[in-house]
């Protein structure tokens, strides 16, 4: 099978597709009920087998590791062995405001300190501050993300690439605008406008004019869009060097939403097989 497309973040060559976490750690944006159905189903081997279909598509990066998700962390690793495929690892930390303001020197910074290395240690490749972090910090009087170009600095100092998560579209704009040195940013994108804070085309139009290349995130509004919207408005919409990241709990959504994929950009019917119910059998 050809690989699947790829761009580049800094020197760093990534998928377009990047593999989500919420449907392994259980934040489901639908319920908590939902979230606990989650934490049940995604055990290591579970998502070791999600992560294989991805890998062995040349889907090989994963956005949302953590320190502290150890099972997420050995099933990468799992998947890693049963493929021979190095897997990219895009982190998320949040910080402690208290300890990004310069020359803070409390034990606030130093938390921030060991944060960021616990990243570094297990081998994230990307970091970009949560949206906790960073729309925190986004001050929309000045144009700016208060203390975030002393945080990139401390990322390069640790061999990471540094980006900005955020669920602000003006994030970009001011972090473009200002020359703060990030490699990429994270921005929620969906057909259905959920979590989105301005209208669609505004947010399309920040992400088109984004001097980085653009990670698009939720984009089937957390399970209430259905994949072939999902996946076609994305596709249709973002540039070539911007990136879609989805989320799967089982190895034949994978296998699915890598298909339609393929089927968007070739411009042919997918080869996925359609759900059966009584009420469609006039139509075969």
């Amino acid at each position: 099978m050809t690989e699947f497309p790829r761009t580049k973040i800094e020197d760093l060559s990534v998928p377009r597709m990047v593999i989500g976490t919420n449907w392994f750690l259980g934040f489901s944006h639908s319920s908590r009920a939902k979230d606990e159905l989650i934490k049940k189903v995604a055990t290591r081997q579970q998502i070791a087998d999600v992560l294989e279909v991805f890998f062995e598509a040349g889907i090989d990066c994963i956005y949302g590791v953590r320190e502290k998700a150890g099972h997420l962390e050995e099933a990468v690793k799992d998947a890693e062995d049963r493929t021979g495929r190095k897997c990219i690892r895009m982190g998320t930390p949040t910080l402690n405001l208290e300890g990004i303001a310069p020359g803070a020197g409390s034990e606030a910074e130093a938390e921030n300190e060991r944060t960021l290395d616990s990243f570094a240690e297990i081998g994230c490749q990307v970091c970009l501050p949560h949206q906790c972090t960073t729309d925190a910090l986004t001050d929309r009087r000045t144009g700016t993300i208060r203390g975030m170009a002393e945080v990139c600095s401390k990322i390069r100092e640790r061999g990471m690439i540094p980006g900005l998560s955020t669920h602000m579209p003006e994030v970009p704009v001011y972090a473009d605008k200002t020359g703060l040195d990030v490699g990429t940013y994270i921005q929620i994108y969906n057909a259905l406008g959920f979590l989105m804070q301005i209208e669609i085309d505004w947010v399309h139009r920040m992400i088109r004019n984004a001097k980085k290349p653009v990670i698009a995130i939720k984009p089937f509004a957390g399970g209430r869009l259905h994949p072939l919207v999902g996946l076609a408005f994305c596709w249709a919409t973002l540039r070539p060097q911007d990136m879609l990241c989805v989320g799967t709990m089982t190895p034949d959504e994978a296998r699915e939403l890598i298909e339609i994929s393929w089927s968007l950009f070739e411009n042919r019917d997918s080869h996925v097989e359609l759900q059966r119910s009584r009420s469609k059998a006039s139509l075969d």
